[in-house]
């Protein structure tokens, strides 16, 4: 079988335990994100996968960028 140039070689899956320690919480903290709907994941039969890609988006997303507009500024 031969892939096409423009197959792209997406990155594996990762697990609540991998993706806990990548943002440095706890699995308890991670399922509560999940029941929450508050993180992208994937529902696989039992099992619960997240994208890397789609958890760095959600990560980018979730920055509060300096001098936000209605944050107070230097007293």
């Amino acid at each position: 079988m031969v892939q096409s140039a423009s197959a792209t070689v997406r990155p594996a899956l990762m697990n609540i335990e991998q993706v806990a320690e990548r943002l440095g919480v706890s699995v308890r903290h991670m399922r509560r994100l999940v029941a929450e709907h508050r993180i992208p994941f994937v529902k696989w039969g039992h099992l619960l996968r997240f994208d890397p890609e789609e958890v760095d988006r959600w990560i980018e997303d979730c920055a509060v960028p300096a001098n936000a507009a209605g944050w107070p500024g230097p007293r």
